[in-house]
């Protein structure tokens, strides 16, 4: 699985960006993650669509959307299923219809690959985060198996600590302080 520190590999696929008709799909290229706008990414990982956790995990998402923005941070959520697979299932379930994130299929499974998060017999993803910094360097992983939906507020906590650029004690949130190494004469 690749790692904290290493760049995110270069990708361009296709994703679900809207439900209006001619305006549903859009290219994305791990190009975006490289910037001088100091914006971060989070990369979000499911096993299918139409399934039972993953739903509940891009609703929380998307109901902190705001949060993710107020941070300078692009979200994008992702599987191994088709971009028209990802288009029905946005029309079919009521908590998905109002996505204001990205929906990347990598339908030949190569970036989830790339990554290390696919499960050996089903080749599906793990349900896997990655923070990655302005540079396009991977600063968080998280992976749970494919039954336990993660904690959007964990995200949110850890890209917090991660933008301070400082020392974030254990169960550190954002506007407490933070730590200072002092060194030993």
């Amino acid at each position: 699985m690749i790692g904290i520190g290493e760049k995110f590999p270069e990708f361009n696929k296709t994703a679900v960006v809207s439900l209006e008709k001619g305006k549903e799909f859009e290219s994305i290229s791990s190009d975006s993650f490289i910037n001088e706008d100091n914006r971060w990414t989070v990369m979000f990982w499911w096993p299918k669509d139409f399934t039972f956790v993953c739903p509940t995990e891009i609703a929380e998402f998307n109901n902190n959307y705001s949060e993710f923005r107020d941070r300078d941070t692009t979200l994008i959520g992702a599987s191994t299923d088709s971009e028209f697979v990802h288009l029905a299932w946005r029309n079919n379930h009521d908590d998905l219809r109002g996505l204001k994130f990205p929906m990347l299929a990598d339908t030949s499974k190569s970036l989830a690959e790339d990554l290390g998060i696919l499960v050996a017999e089903e080749k599906v993803a793990y349900r896997a985060t990655f923070i990655i910094d302005p540079q396009g360097v991977i600063r968080w992983v998280c992976v749970n198996d494919l039954n336990v939906g993660r904690n959007v507020k964990e995200v949110l906590r850890v890209l917090d600590g991660l933008q301070t650029d400082e020392l974030c004690p254990c169960n550190w949130e954002k506007g407490e302080e933070t730590l200072t190494a002092a060194l030993e004469a």
